[in-house]
């Protein structure tokens, strides 16, 4: 996606080998006209799927999940991380290890929301290890849901989440996916690279 590719170029932060920093137009302030782009990007490459539901974790899979939910017309459920006084008790709930915060945190969805009757398409701001997305489908392999593929904003191609979950045979479309962050310069896979099948 040229215009995503272009905002990481001109805006992302390289702070390591491994890390990049998206946090002017994704992640901590939202750049919400190139949400709504990535938002119909999705949207165009998941148009042959029957999609009732929108599976996201907070916080920054909030932003393109809804606006991908505003361009389908379908609800966006987020994962929550800490459990509120109103989230107790008929959750489906996994671990999920973060990369870039090194730490495990409990996920949770109320039963109220996902049920063996949805399509559901994850949606989700990076993939690297893919602990991510490992734990939102574990989340809806327990609620009975058919999940329909994955939706990333960014992949770090050069980390094992996105081939693990292909080889799983789970369809996973990337919009930007980075086959390098060395020495501090971001590089793309090329197109007949970045084959996401």
């Amino acid at each position: 996606m040229k215009i995503l590719k272009e905002q990481i170029m001109n805006e992302g932060k390289v702070l390591s080998d491994t890390v990049l920093k998206v946090d002017s137009f994704l992640n901590h302030q939202i750049d919400p006209q190139l949400m709504k782009e990535i938002g119909e990007e999705f949207a165009n490459r998941f148009s042959n799927e029957v999609i009732t539901k929108i599976l996201t974790i907070e916080s920054s899979g909030i932003a393109p999940a809804t606006m991908l939910g505003l361009t389908i017309g379908a609800p966006v459920v987020f994962a929550r991380k800490r459990k509120s006084l109103t989230l107790s008790g008929n959750l489906y709930s996994s671990k999920v290890h973060s990369f870039t915060k090194n730490e495990t945190n409990e996920i949770s969805v109320s039963k109220d929301f996902l049920t063996p009757d949805d399509n559901v398409l994850i949606v989700d701001d990076f993939l690297a290890n893919g602990e991510a997305v490992k734990g939102l489908l574990d989340i809806a392999e327990q609620s009975g849901a058919m999940v329909v593929g994955v939706g990333i904003v960014i992949e770090k191609g050069f980390q094992t989440g996105g081939q693990i979950l292909r080889e799983q045979g789970i369809r996973v479309e990337s919009l930007a996916r980075i086959k390098s962050l060395a020495n501090r310069q971001v590089e793309f896979y090329d197109t007949e690279d970045a084959s996401n099948e």
